[in-house]
């Protein structure tokens, strides 16, 4: 999709149907704002087999409200088989992208989750 669209960001706002899936698209394509918190960047390797740091950064938003529910969450986000949604990039691949998440371990939550970061990246 890269190559295909340019840099690409991640928004996540928490809202019914496509919205609750996280959405791609061309960086800045999507305005972000005070509403919206930068969870981090993922590091996606070019190929599948790039060593870790040698691929490229792709920013992942969440609007603040779904943020205040999803804070004490390890976030990871996949693709899989399937119809992506309406506006995002990958809809007509055959492919979509979903959240899974699982609950920050105390020590995690000690670490970053208490002064209010998410945690972004592999599991």
């Amino acid at each position: 999709m890269r190559d295909q669209h340019g840099e690409l960001m991640f928004h996540q706002s928490g809202g019914c149907c496509d919205g609750s899936s996280p959405m791609c698209y061309p960086a800045g394509e999507f305005l972000t704002g005070d509403a919206d918190v930068h969870l981090g960047d993922l590091d996606v390797a070019a190929d599948a087999d790039a060593p870790a740091g040698e691929g490229f950064a792709v920013p992942v938003w969440m609007s603040r409200s779904q943020f205040a529910y999803w804070r004490h969450t390890h976030l990871t986000i996949d693709v899989v088989p399937g119809r992506g949604a309406g506006f995002s990039l990958e809809a007509p691949e055959g492919v979509r992208f979903l959240i899974r998440s699982r609950l920050l371990t105390d020590e995690e939550w000690a670490a970053d989750g208490a002064d209010g970061a998410l945690q972004v990246g592999p599991t």
